[in-house]
């Protein structure tokens, strides 16, 4: 990789700036100084560093976001803030992406990375990666309800679900309660609970795959996965793919 690209991905700065960091000699690779922009460096291999701290490559950026409402899973929008504009500098310029979508009124986990490959693997219609939600429903949620998730419900548009794992936490006037699904159709918690007769009024995505939400994450706040996360998503990828 080019080293003027390298440091630029790695936040030190723009193209323009990473040349005087050059220029200025301060940019070493294994312990001598380099002052071409276009020299190549195996990341793999080679140590690199800038005013004696060691510059650490990564190629993938994996985030857990606590996404608020108002916001959109999206990169770019024109009327709407989306939930790359809550990342700072230091992780945008890894151009990550949402994986899959949330709407702009529910809440909950959303998963940004700019791994393409896992992101296929998560999203494929093959994979049937699980996806909880908790949500207060307007209506009284009954076991007749659970029966009907189990075998699948039949949407506006005719399509029929496959089958859902909900439970009941609350059974009121607002009821709340938890539901498990393997695909990820337009509003479908919504569409699946106006299939029974009854509203979504507040939706939370909870858990995707083998991830949980971080609880500790306030609404708008993100973080890195940890290494063991990112081995579990591979792992489950990996498990994923044997099942097909």
């Amino acid at each position: 990789m080019r080293l003027d690209k390298l440091l630029a991905n790695m936040g030190y700065g723009s193209r323009k700036e990473v040349k005087k960091l050059l220029k200025d000699g301060v940019v070493k690779i294994d312990g001598i100084s380099v002052k071409d922009a276009k020299f190549h460096v195996n990341v793999e291999e080679q140590e690199v560093t800038i005013h004696g701290e060691i510059v650490e490559y990564k190629e993938f950026v994996y985030l857990m976001m606590h996404k608020p409402q108002g916001v959109i899973s999206a990169t770019e929008d024109d009327n709407h803030e989306t939930v790359v504009d809550l990342l700072e500098l230091e992780d945008a310029i890894f151009d990550p992406f949402p994986v899959g979508r949330l709407d702009i009124d529910t809440e909950g986990f959303l998963l940004l990375t700019n791994d393409g490959k896992l992101t296929h693997q998560l999203l494929s219609p093959k994979k049937h990666v699980p996806k909880k939600y908790y949500a207060h429903v307007a209506g009284v949620v009954t076991e007749k309800d659970v029966e009907e998730f189990a075998k699948g419900v039949i949407l506006d548009d005719g399509y029929e679900t496959k089958p859902g794992e909900l439970t009941i936490l609350k059974s009121d006037d607002v009821s709340e309660i938890e539901l498990v699904i393997t695909e990820g159709k337009f509003h479908q918690v919504k569409r699946m609970f106006e299939a029974v007769g009854k509203k979504v009024v507040y939706l939370k995505r909870t858990e995707m795959g083998p991830l949980v939400l971080d609880e500790e994450l306030e609404l708008g706040q993100y973080r890195e996965l940890t290494d063991e996360e990112v081995e579990m998503l591979k792992t489950y990828q990996v498990q994923t793919e044997s099942q097909d």
